[in-house]
């Protein structure tokens, strides 16, 4: 079985460290990053991570659909919404739905990784 990571990543530095750490304390096959050019310049996830490249500025359609064409073929889709934006969120979860997948919320807590 397959783990995947799918992990939005906003401008605010102040989640980043919060993915960082996600991104660390599990054992992912693969690791996704909704973000932007710029955070994929300056964020340092410490693991190679594939990243999803969207303009938030853009239309809610062209963002949901730029998510849901690069959605991962694994058996367990695990979402972080810590960081980033409503409208990429919406997306994101809009995408999963249309594409008819099965996903669980990821969190990291002062008791660890939770799972909802």
């Amino acid at each position: 079985m397959t783990k995947a990571l799918l992990a939005v990543l906003g401008i605010g530095k102040g989640t980043w460290g919060h993915i960082a750490r996600l991104i660390g304390e599990e054992a992912w096959d693969k690791i996704l990053i909704v973000g932007n050019d710029w955070g994929k310049e300056n964020f340092a996830p410490g693991k190679e991570v594939d990243w999803i490249i969207v303009n938030n500025r853009a239309g809610f359609n062209i963002l949901k659909d730029t998510i849901k064409e690069k959605l991962p073929g694994t058996d367990e889709i695990c979402v972080s919404l810590i960081s980033g934006s409503g409208k990429e969120h919406i997306a994101l979860l809009a995408a999963l739905r249309e594409s008819k997948r099965d996903f669980k919320l990821v969190i990291l807590t002062g008791e660890g990784t939770k799972y909802f």
